[in-house]
């Protein structure tokens, strides 16, 4: 009478634990779907919004991918992109003809490429990849875009340009002022001394008005504001050999 009862205990024992094993979850049976968090771009950029996955299945007929989008203001998800065994990309709407497949199952990838983002696109963007049998575990991930107006670049051809037409001309314009500042034109003396008619000084006698012996020196200032005719004469007046200082005869 007790050998039965010892199989009836280890035969239940035996099914108590197979229920228990089928119950448990299994490690097999899991996923997981990994996204950037945020994806920041300008306006015109062709985005790329990368989706990986871990699946302890090798990837199938049957697996498939799903992309959705939420916009920034809220509503209801909308599902434009399907893929299984091959993508179908948005033909219409909203994504139509702006969305490329770049993913490669094989290696665990589920990415696409947003082609001329604008600013309407701004909103979340969720993956979500199932591979029977693996069809727990993390099977979404979601992915926030940003896109921002283009702000304007200056290339360097621009700053060169910029600098050769307006900087160059002001520095040359400020060498000149400070020319003009150093060596200020000589102040002429409208009123002359009053002299005898038949009073001639060395230098008169040549035809150069006020010239006199002592200044044979001329400095740079004097020669900024001489005139070309001064000049002339100056230099006839050199050439000439030196005569006594004096006071010319009178020719009266």
């Amino acid at each position: 009478m007790r050998r039965p009862l010892r199989r009836t205990s280890a035969l239940n024992v035996v099914l108590l634990l197979y229920w228990l094993c089928c119950l448990a979850p299994s490690p097999v049976s899991s996923i997981i779907v990994t996204t950037p968090p945020e994806v920041h771009a300008s306006k015109g950029d062709t985005v790329t919004l990368s989706c990986s996955f871990t699946s302890t299945s090798r990837p199938t007929s049957r697996m498939t991918v799903d992309w959705s989008y939420r916009p920034q203001s809220g509503g209801p998800p909308m599902m434009f992109l399907h893929f299984s065994s091959r993508a179908y990309p948005p033909t219409e709407g909203q994504f139509g003809g702006r969305i490329r497949w770049q993913g490669t199952p094989a290696r665990g990838d589920a990415s696409i490429s947003l082609i001329n983002a604008t600013l309407n696109d701004n909103g979340t963007f969720t993956c979500t990849v199932r591979n029977p049998p693996d069809v727990h575990g993390s099977t979404t991930s979601h992915t926030v875009l940003t896109v921002t107006p283009r702000v304007p670049s200056i290339r360097f051809s621009d700053v060169a340009v910029l600098l050769f037409f307006i900087l160059l001309p002001s520095a040359v314009i400020t060498l000149i002022l400070i020319g003009r500042m150093m060596c200020p034109k000589k102040e002429r003396n409208q009123s002359k001394a009053h002299r005898s008619p038949i009073e001639v000084t060395e230098g008169d006698e040549y035809g150069i008005p006020g010239y006199t012996h002592k200044e044979d020196r001329a400095k740079c200032c004097d020669l900024y504001v001489m005139d070309s005719d001064e000049e002339y004469y100056l230099k006839d007046f050199k050439k000439r050999p030196p005569e006594a200082e004096g006071y010319a005869d009178s020719h009266c």
